[in-house]
């Protein structure tokens, strides 16, 4: 630990528990799933963006629905705030305390992948539940979600997901993770439960998402602001029995975001990840492929034989870490499908429109790699000498985006000079969502020295091999401020946000008429403004002005 933050821990003191509520909690949820432990507190009051202004004064961990929905009634008759936290991997401050007198809700107890149903082709799992789990619950069903999940997913949490939305597997051909949703439980803040969907002669069998209208969709992407997700059930589907990838390189960026999106309407990749030249020379002084055998190992075992699994590794270790051009934009590809003949014309398609706007083809090292370890350990949440890392982000359409990067980019070459001043770096990643939106994030890495909230995730090993650079408040500052300047630019161009929090724009771009829904809907689920209060630009405290202009 830093002096600095040191210093800053004196100055933020822990509020004390009122004595009946915490008792009321350990009734709840048992004395052990309580905490009011110092160093727990600060950990859950800090995102990898930021550590807030306040500490959390108590941090509970149910078990089941009825503790959930239990805890947050006994929260809310005390009229303290709210905040449920999943793994802890936001970036937007949305899960942050704001008020002395919070209480966090640790979801990771709730685990459990509760009924797999492969006669319906339906999944339901509690809210904490990670995405890895899930995916090897469902392995020897030889079932999968469509989407099924983000890089992070061995600690981001279905609930989480949820609450932020998120992109990467499956995200080509079936979207975000709500896409993939049927039905939610959610919590409200008196302790009553909603069920969405049709839900089968029990009532509690959910099997389609559509009865009426979609009220799911509203929780979803609400950064935890309108109830508590209690329970998931998800669509599945069988798992694609081949996938193929095909890896380009472009000497142009908007260039590539023009294929990328042309790929994108021919609908032919399960998902889609391309870096800039930045990113490529971050990722590529982080990791040596050639010298990597777990990686390698992952790699022969995703191949079908023992054969050309040795292949895919030879190649990759042979390519090391010199397939890509220095100043190019490489973009990875992969396909899925149930033969073989499907996957094969999906990547000629890809060739061929990559040759129309430039591209080269490359080997497709990174590509497998992804494909074998999708859910690795979040070391990349530092940069390579252990810096501080963020993104900021915005999902554009396809005509708009090569546009929107152009402009981002050109900002970023503007202020070069200032950057490299305060060892300021920025890359950018590349996504696509099914056959309508590009995902594109900046990243920026600046030499701010890790927190605890990086020490939770960060492998130890490879932590021991990173130096703590400790405080860099003027290159935070220029970070800050860049990264407000990305936003107004995804604003110009009419994107729009996953992991809102407290970060991104969006009531003040949303018409009056929403709002006055937006606010019903609030009013009923969390009348106190009491869950995440600040999220999604919601004031803090009771959502009374528009109610009492419409009443």
């Amino acid at each position: 630990m830093s002096d600095s933050q040191t210093f800053e821990q004196i100055l933020t003191k822990i509020a004390p528990c009122p004595a009946d509520l915490r008792a009321a909690l350990e009734a709840i949820v048992g004395r052990d799933n309580v905490s009011a432990d110092d160093a727990r507190l600060r950990l859950f009051s800090e995102d990898v963006w930021t550590r807030a202004d306040h500490v959390a004064m108590l941090a509970v961990a149910p078990a089941t629905t009825a503790e959930l929905a239990a805890v947050v009634k006994a929260a809310n008759d005390a009229g303290v705030a709210i905040a449920p936290r999943g793994a802890g991997m936001s970036y937007t401050e949305s899960y942050l305390p704001v008020t002395d007198d919070t209480v966090t809700i640790d979801t990771t107890r709730m685990d459990q992948v509760l009924k797999v149903s492969p006669e319906d082709m339906t999944v339901t799992v509690q809210c904490g539940c990670t995405w890895l789990a899930l995916n090897e619950a469902l392995k020897p069903h030889g079932l999968r979600t469509p989407f099924w999940g983000p890089m992070s997913g061995i600690y981001s949490t279905i609930g989480g997901g949820l609450s932020q939305l998120n992109a990467m597997f499956g995200a080509g051909h079936y979207g975000t993770s709500s896409e993939s949703v049927i039905a939610v439980t959610m919590v409200l803040a008196d302790g009553r439960m909603l069920r969405t969907g049709a839900r089968g002669p029990d009532g509690d069998t959910p099997h389609y998402r559509h009865f009426g209208p979609d009220l799911a969709g509203l929780f979803c992407g609400d950064s935890g602001t309108l109830g508590l997700k209690a329970e998931v059930t998800f669509r599945l589907i069988r798992t694609p029995q081949f996938e193929d990838s095909v890896s380009f390189s472009f000497p142009d960026g908007e260039v590539m975001v023009q294929a990328l999106a042309e790929m994108t309407r021919a609908g032919i990749a399960s998902e889609t990840c391309g870096f800039d030249p930045g990113l490529t020379k971050v990722r590529m002084r982080r990791m040596s492929l050639a010298s990597d055998m777990k990686t390698l190992g992952k790699v022969v075992a995703k191949e079908k034989s023992l054969g050309k699994g040795l292949l895919a590794a030879a190649k990759i270790a042979m390519g090391g870490r010199d397939f890509i051009p220095e100043d190019d934009y490489p973009l990875h590809i992969t396909a899925e499908g149930r033969c073989k003949e499907a996957v094969a014309a999906d990547l000629a398609t890809a060739r061929e429109i990559a040759r129309r706007f430039g591209g080269t083809e490359i080997e497709n090292s990174i590509a497998k790699v992804i494909r074998a370890m999708p859910f690795p350990a979040p070391n990349s949440i530092l940069g390579p000498e252990g810096e501080s890392w963020v993104p900021v982000h915005g999902q554009a359409s396809l005509s708009t985006a090569p546009a929107m990067f152009a402009e981002i980019r050109a900002y970023f070459d503007s202020m070069k000079e200032r950057f490299d001043a305060l060892g300021i770096h920025n890359g950018f990643l590349f996504s696509s969502l099914s056959t309508n939106a590009i995902v594109i994030e900046p990243v920026f890495f600046w030499p701010e020295g890790y927190r605890p909230v990086h020490e939770s995730m960060v492998e130890p090993d490879h932590l021991k091999r990173l130096k703590q650079l400790g405080s860099a408040p003027e290159a935070t500052a220029m970070v800050t401020e860049a990264r407000e300047q990305v936003k107004a630019i995804c604003k110009k161009y009419g994107a729009a946000h996953f992991q809102i929090g407290r970060a991104y724009p969006y009531r003040e771009t949303r018409d009056p008429a929403f709002l006055d829904v937006l606010d019903a809907v609030k009013a009923v689920m969390d009348p106190k403004g009491l869950f995440n209060p600040g999220g999604l630009g919601f004031p803090q405290g009771k959502i009374a002005a528009r109610q009492g202009a419409a009443g």
